[in-house]
């Protein structure tokens, strides 16, 4: 029997267990390139529901459905060896009952071989988390700005401005931490909020515009390339993509329009 390479991936237990430790290195992929690179570098690698808005050109995340986030999850397996992955479930797959969430989450774990789901929670999502728990499927949850809820919420806005919202959102926290969810992304609140449900729970928060002092933090890749010329106020720019592959087709095109490029069979093998 042929001996393979084996390399085993991060756990929900061992990302559990970095509270309070090393921080926590996540980012999103929706491809497999994408998620060959990010790979060596991250601890977790999100498939976001946010696919529909910066690959297929949706004005929100409502539009997703479970079948492409199964599509998405499949191509990040397929590039990525050790970060543990985590599939979002999209809207209006998991809200109505336990039930049907646990068929859909089996679903993308089964077909995807991803080793969490992430839904978005409020106190109402208890419920649900600890029912995919207790049958075998890793939960990671989602409080403060959300945005499967941006109708009801208004918009992309931050959270937690006035002590009802913000008390709710560290209840919506705990909950999901009592639940049993191995961690929970923290969206859009202030530092000194984000810094409360970081220290109510006994899970890791990932921070997403909220505070450094979470145990961890996640962007979305495509933003903290500047793959878009808009993106939050608090993503940071790590590169300008965007003008680099820009400049990259200019060329490309110039040196086609010019008979510059060459094309014939002698070419054509990868270097």
């Amino acid at each position: 029997m042929s001996a393979q390479k084996f390399m085993a991936r991060k756990t929900a237990p061992e990302i559990t267990g970095r509270k309070g430790g090393d921080p926590i290195v996540c980012l999103t992929a929706y491809d497999a390139p994408t998620a060959r690179i990010l790979d060596d570098h991250c601890d977790l690698i999100l498939v976001g529901d946010s696919v529909g808005m910066v690959v297929h050109g949706l004005t929100t995340t409502v539009g997703v459905t479970l079948e492409m986030m199964i599509l998405h999850g499949q191509a990040v397996m397929r590039g990525s060896n050790q970060a543990l992955v985590v599939v979002d479930l999209p809207f209006g797959y998991y809200e109505d009952s336990p039930e049907r969430a646990f068929k859909s989450a089996a679903r993308v774990m089964r077909e995807t071989g991803c080793q969490a789901v992430k839904i978005e929670s409020g106190s109402y999502a208890a419920e649900t988390i600890a029912y995919l728990v207790e049958r075998g499927i890793p939960v990671m949850s989602h409080v403060g700005l959300r945005p499967q809820s941006m109708n009801v919420l208004g918009g992309f806005r931050a959270r937690g401005r006035t002590q009802k919202v913000a008390d709710e959102i560290v209840e919506n926290a705990i909950a999901a931490a009592q639940a049993g969810s191995f961690a929970v992304v923290v969206e859009g609140v202030s530092a000194e909020l984000a810094n409360k449900v970081t220290k109510a729970v006994n899970i890791p928060t990932i921070g997403i515009g909220a505070s450094a002092g979470c145990d961890g933090q996640i962007l979305v890749t495509p933003d903290m390339l500047g793959m878009f010329e808009r993106v939050p106020k608090f993503v940071k720019k790590f590169a300008n993509l965007e003008d680099v592959v820009r400049d990259a087709v200019k060329t490309y095109a110039d040196e086609v329009k010019s008979r510059e490029f060459p094309g014939d069979a002698q070419t054509y093998k990868f270097s």
